[in-house]
């Protein structure tokens, strides 16, 4: 699949996945998501006193919540160590936060005993060739367009958001499509009176 950057993830549908990757998408009890370039931009920012910052998507933190929602569990399995990256799991309800992690295949062995699920229950996103071992044994593997070359190449689906740009966002939104539980979701936030205008 050619990655292209024209389109935002929010205007993806379903459409957009191939027959295998619908496949497969709509088999995930478990999205996984990788931190630097996935749920950021990949810039890493360092404050005067050498503190670390990091800049997450609003938009991808509720498709995140919204996915939870419909019954999809959700991990992050990271190379790096943060507390804002625990900080920002806690606020999202992400239960399952492995970090400081060079190994991400043992870690995503581990949590598939630890859920008793296995890989092909499983999707995981991430941009950079550290993710291969787990991209080349999940049930779905995503990848966004500004990761590396030899990532976008072997995965199953590439966004068209970029990562800290609604990557995230995008793949929960068709998880959910594919498993029909979408619709469900949004009308949790409709409200319509009883001519049938939504109310704001």
């Amino acid at each position: 699949m050619t990655a292209t950057t024209t389109r935002s993830g929010a205007d993806v549908t379903a459409d957009t996945l191939s027959a295998d990757a619908r496949a497969r998408a709509a088999r995930v009890r478990l999205m996984i998501f990788d931190v630097d370039g996935i749920l950021t931009d990949g810039g890493l920012l360092y404050g005067a006193d050498g503190e670390q910052l990091k800049r997450f998507n609003a938009l991808d933190g509720h498709g995140i919540k919204q996915l939870q929602q419909s019954g999809v569990a959700t991990a992050i399995i990271s190379a790096r160590q943060s507390a804002i990256v625990s900080r920002r799991a806690g606020d999202l309800g992400i239960a399952h936060v492995q970090q400081g992690v060079h190994d991400k295949y043992a870690a995503f062995i581990k949590l598939l005993e630890q859920l008793q699920l296995s890989a092909a229950d499983c999707g995981f996103i991430g941009d950079d060739v550290i993710d291969l071992p787990i991209l080349s044994q999940t049930g779905f593997a995503v990848s966004v367009p500004n990761g590396h070359r030899d990532v976008r190449s072997r995965v199953h689906y590439v966004t068209q958001a970029s990562g800290g740009h609604g990557a995230a966002r995008e793949i929960c939104d068709l998880i959910m499509q594919v498993q029909n539980t979408y619709d469900a979701t949004l009308a949790t936030y409709l409200r319509s009176n009883q001519t049938g205008e939504t109310q704001a």
